[in-house]
């Protein structure tokens, strides 16, 4: 009988040490099939880094779980099956699935774990996407439940510092840094310091937005002056071409390439760009205007003295 004893005990030597033949055995406890799944898929995720097979399994864990009381057990490996699914997520570039995903599961935004939205508001300040977790962050710090965690000091900061600043909401910033009771002295001064910091960086942005602004209108008002003075010059060099071109026409040749000649060293010279210029134009017009109108005048005589 001492033998059967012994040999009976002896597998469950793991279990604490050796059994006493008057212990009543000790069963190990039954694991869940959700435990068993986020153990897989953790090692789908490190080990095999096959991160779409990871999410799958955690999916097939979520619904193993559904039916399962919520007992403490039950929470953490959810917990974790959150913590694994929103890792694979980014891995495959997949982040801005993640609070969709998350919140198939736990409903609404006030339900979900610490650690999980902590998750999602270091992803979406890394992606520099921070207003994507902002609704989800503002339900779960407004929730009474929530203000009673002992994490709920660490995430107000944490929401702070990687939503709300970077997204310009210094006023909301310094409500929750003051109005908070979960911040300890140390925290609202630190938060208090980066928001007074925040405010003079955009004090100091604000004029420097403003004189690139006036910098940009006088830009465009002297682009409107230099079409301006360039629609003229066109207009002038026109009436002077018309000019010449009938003169050209009712003068020899020789004479023809003589004015022309003349012409495009009178614009060479001069540089339609400058103001000075303009005033030169207008007498040139006037000068070969003088020129026909004499020219005609001798060639109509002649025609009727012939």
């Amino acid at each position: 009988m001492k033998s059967d004893a012994s040999t009976s005990a002896a597998p469950l030597k793991g279990l604490g040490g050796p059994l006493r033949s008057s212990e009543p055995a000790r069963a190990l406890p039954a694991v869940s099939p959700g435990a068993h799944l986020l153990e897989e898929a953790a090692d789908l995720l490190v080990v095999h880094l096959d991160f779409q097979a990871a999410l799958e399994t955690c999916e097939r864990a979520w619904q193993s779980l559904a039916e399962e009381p919520a007992s403490g057990t039950v929470v953490e490996v959810r917990c974790s099956l959150c913590v694994v699914g929103i890792q694979a997520l980014a891995e495959m570039d997949r982040w801005r699935e993640v609070l969709p995903w998350v919140l198939q599961y736990y409903q609404v935004p006030e339900k979900l774990p610490p650690k999980v939205l902590e998750l999602c508001i270091l992803l979406h300040s890394k992606m520099k996407e921070p207003g994507a977790v902002l609704a989800v962050a503002d339900a779960w710090l407004q929730d009474p439940d929530n203000q009673g965690l002992p994490e709920y000091g660490s995430l107000a900061e944490l929401h702070l510092l990687r939503v709300l600043l970077p997204l310009g909401r210094l006023s909301e910033a310094e409500g929750l840094a003051e109005g908070s009771a979960a911040f300890s002295e140390e925290q609202r001064e630190e938060a208090l310091q980066a928001i007074h910091t925040a405010q003079q960086q955009r004090t100091q942005e604000h004029p420097r937005q403003e004189h690139l602004s006036s910098q940009e209108q006088q830009k465009l008002s002297q682009q409107g002056s230099f079409s301006w003075k360039l629609m003229s010059l066109l207009r002038l060099l026109r009436q002077l071409w018309g000019s010449v071109k009938s003169h050209l026409l009712s003068q020899p040749f020789k004479k023809s390439l003589l004015a022309a000649l003349i012409l495009c060293l009178l614009v060479l010279r001069f540089d339609p760009a400058t103001p000075s210029s303009l005033p030169l134009l207008y007498q040139l017009v006037q000068l070969f205007r003088r020129i026909q109108k004499a020219t005609l005048s001798r060639l109509y005589p002649l025609a009727l003295r012939d």
